[in-house]
């Protein structure tokens, strides 16, 4: 395996992310930024943050499969959320759940950055991915 996850002794244990990802590959993925989006460009689950972060792990997993890699093969995912507040933490995690139920995801470290606004009214999140493979 390329890619081993990592939770160093006295860091708080985060269940959605290892706070390190130690990869031995040779070969980088890098995905541009994912929104919730469908295939013809129509926004998924419009106001509904715990599904438009599910469509976005579907459209990465898409993307990771492109390049012949999975979750598996990720280091690095940095989520971007419009009008972010400490509030819409259930609902992203929510999102993640439902991932986690319909795909093999993986916890590799990430941040969650709050934006004013995203790139067009509505979408709430947008994810950056990296993958190493050996």
């Amino acid at each position: 395996m390329a890619v081993s996850l990592i939770n160093p002794e006295g860091h708080v244990t985060v269940p959605v992310y290892h706070h390190v990802a130690v990869a031995t590959g040779s070969r980088q993925v890098h995905i541009a930024g994912q929104v919730a989006w469908d295939g013809d460009g129509e926004l998924v689950a419009p106001g509904d943050l715990a599904g438009q972060v599910a469509q976005v792990y579907r459209k990465v997993a898409k993307s990771l499969a492109a390049a012949g890699a999975t979750f598996a093969d990720v280091v690095r995912i940095t989520w971007y959320a419009a009008g972010w507040k400490r509030e819409m933490y259930d609902d992203f995690l929510a999102g993640i759940e439902q991932a986690r139920q319909e795909l093999d995801i993986t916890t590799p470290p990430a941040a969650l950055i709050g934006v004013d606004v995203l790139f067009e009214p509505g979408i709430l999140v947008e994810a950056e991915v990296t993958a190493v493979l050996s």
